[in-house]
């Protein structure tokens, strides 16, 4: 599977990212969960090619101290991911990786408590559940949210990103029900890379995006989400 590289911004990609999802028979009861921030703009064409609900898995990568962009590993909800070999090789202590959790979950929580808005989290047990990112480097973030979602007894995970490196999107999909990646550039770079805008999401752009999906959701869905 392939596509033309780059792609304009995040909300072209989800658009033809949502076109490859819907072409594949994925198993109903379905809800579209966009990994924030970043996630969401391309989540939301996904949700809207399948009809189905949006909502979101608050991540927050655990970068090393002296280069942020780096991961040594990710926080979702309760669950937290860790690559201890990075973290030996590289010699961050305990309490260096002690103070990044404390600080991410901070902010994880904050953020929790913005998008849902006093909404508890959706019932996915029983459910598809497609994860959705703007696209997969080491694939930290995805595996933390893989986990989080796997404690909710869905029927089915599936991963489904725009772009992603070949090692993050074949690990992925050992892992998941399935991973659809329209690209795998190599070499990889970042995920910035394959997007001629990717600036920054913001909080308000996500609010956005979530409020236009409960407005256009069906009352099934809503009685379900």
């Amino acid at each position: 599977m392939s596509v033309p590289l780059p792609f304009h911004d995040r909300l072209e990609a989800g658009r033809l990212l949502g076109a490859e999802v819907a072409r594949r028979n994925i198993p109903e009861p379905r809800i579209v969960l966009g990994l924030t921030r970043g996630g969401v703009p391309v989540a939301s064409g996904v949700a809207a090619a399948l009809e189905a609900p949006l909502d979101v898995v608050v991540v927050r990568k655990l970068g090393v101290p002296w280069q942020p962009e780096l991961a040594m590993g990710a926080i979702a909800g309760g669950v937290r991911t860790i690559d201890e070999y990075m973290i030996q090789e590289i010699g961050v202590s305990e309490l260096e990786l002690e103070k990044i959790v404390d600080r991410e979950t901070a902010e994880a929580e904050r953020r929790e408590k913005l998008f849902r808005e006093g909404r508890r989290a959706p019932d996915l047990e029983g459910r598809t559940v497609i994860l959705v990112d703007d696209g997969l480097a080491t694939g930290s973030s995805m595996l933390a949210a893989i986990r989080y979602v796997d404690n909710a007894r869905p029927a089915r995970v599936v991963v489904a990103v725009p772009v992603g490196s070949v090692q993050a999107c074949r690990h992925l999909k050992g892992i998941a029900g399935d991973c659809i990646c329209l690209a795998t550039p190599e070499p990889f770079y970042a995920v910035g890379a394959w997007y001629e805008n990717f600036n920054q999401v913001s909080d308000a752009e996500v609010q956005r995006l979530l409020e236009e999906s409960r407005r256009q959701a069906r009352p099934t869905e809503l009685a379900i989400s």
